[in-house]
Formats: structure tokens, C-alpha cells, sequence
């Protein structure tokens, strides 16, 4: 499975941003997704994960209520809208697949595709 993650930018704290996963593989839906970030100096942390049939999300603590995690198997697309963006998420963001499912550590995941880059300014 090859991933692409987009929709990466620089906003102003309390902006928005739309995140999207686009993936390569037609059996898409077999796999859950999963949103990751990593900050300049940090590990790489879970952020969100949706299921295979995207009825089941989860997401960190640290972006509960701002962050919505979603999917288009028809599209082969996962997507994470954020919002009431504040510095702190200030990271690359990736995209991850998961065979069948959902899981929060980077380990447990499959594929990977390259970042995309959020900056938040205050």
C-alpha cells in the first residue's frame, strides 16, 4: 500500500487545517488508518485512528474535540480535520495503514507514507 498525505500548511493558532491520506490500494477498506505527528526533537505519537469501516475512532488525548478523523473507502481516502490549531501541533503529520485493525502504536502499523508539514503560528 502506498500512502500520500496532503493539505499541510502554515495557519495562524486557532485555524484550521484538512489533512487527507490517498491511497494507492484497492482493497483499501481492509486496512484501518492511522494519523501520526512528530515535532522537531520528538518521537513520532498517535494522534488519531479510524476502522476499516470508519464506524470506529479513537483519537489522543491531545487533540480530542479539535480533531476529526474520517474516511472515503470509495475514494481510497482517509482524511483528519483539525481545528482550534494551536502551536503545540505544530509537526509533520503522517498517514499510516494497519491490516484490518485499528491500533495507536507506531509499531502495530503496516505502511507509511511521507509527512506533511503543519506549522502553527501564535
Amino acid at each position: 500500500v502506498q500512502l500520500q498525505a496532503s493539505g499541510g500548511g502554515s495557519v495562524q493558532a486557532g485555524g484550521s487545517l484538512r489533512l487527507s491520506c490517498a491511497a494507492s490500494e484497492r482493497t483499501f477498506s481492509n486496512f484501518a488508518v492511522g494519523w501520526f505527528r512528530q515535532a522537531p526533537g520528538k518521537e513520532r505519537e498517535f494522534v488519531a485512528t479510524i476502522s476499516r469501516s470508519g464506524t470506529s475512532t479513537y483519537y489522543a488525548d491531545s487533540v480530542k474535540g479539535r480533531s476529526t478523523i474520517s474516511r472515503d473507502n470509495a475514494k481510497n481516502t482517509a482524511y483528519l480535520q483539525m481545528t482550534s490549531l494551536k502551536p503545540d501541533d505544530t509537526a509533520v503529520y503522517y498517514c499510516a495503514a494497519k491490516y484490518l485493525m485499528s491500533a495507536v502504536r507506531t509499531g502495530d502499523y503496516d505502511y507509511w507514507g511521507p509527512g506533511t508539514q503543519v506549522t502553527v503560528s501564535s
